[in-house]
């Protein structure tokens, strides 16, 4: 397996161990997730690390990491997600960067996998724009929903528009989505 690049790059863990912090030292190291290719080889990293103890129970004292990871439970104080290479594979093999998908979990909440949420992203994601109102016009316009015909005396209130389309929809950071 190739070592996770892109985006996930600046992800990182600071792998201390309970026992060093009950005796009053945060010795650990700041581990970047990309430079192991599985969670085998960074669990290993991390009892190399802290050798010195024969069964270390790990501390994960601090972390730098995407809210979709946090989000997701697979990453705290005491646990580190075996399933966490995984996903981020996933993140990294979809058409979505991780800033969309942290958008869609804020309108939308996680689901049980990854999978299902780049699913669902899929389904229902339809780009990111300045405004609601901005949204809507260039909704009725793809659509082809504004008559052709329409005379020039008429003007769309693409705010009140925007308002009554928003039912339909949700938005986070300026990504929008059908609901579904």
């Amino acid at each position: 397996m190739a070592k996770l690049k892109n985006c996930l790059e600046e992800f990182q863990i600071y792998a201390g161990t309970y026992k060093k912090y009950n005796e009053g030292s945060l010795f650990g190291k700041w581990l970047k997730l990309s430079d192991y290719s599985d969670y085998d080889e960074l669990i290993a990293a991390m009892r190399d690390l802290h050798k010195d103890e024969e069964d270390p129970e790990f501390m994960i004292q601090d972390y730098e990491i995407s809210p979709v990871i946090e989000s997701m439970g697979l990453i705290s104080e005491y646990h580190i997600s075996s399933e966490i290479y995984k996903v981020m594979e996933s993140i990294n093999g979809c058409s979505f960067d991780a800033e969309t998908i942290e958008a869609f979990i804020d309108c939308f909440g996680c689901y049980d996998s990854i999978e299902e949420i780049i699913e669902k992203m899929e389904e229902s994601y339809h780009g990111q724009f300045d405004s609601d109102a901005d949204f809507a016009e260039n909704l009725l316009i793809e659509t082809d929903s504004i008559p052709k015909d329409l005379p020039s005396y008429v003007y769309i209130d693409w705010d009140r528009t925007a308002r009554d389309i928003m039912y339909d929809y949700s938005s986070s950071n300026g990504y929008y989505f059908r609901n579904i």
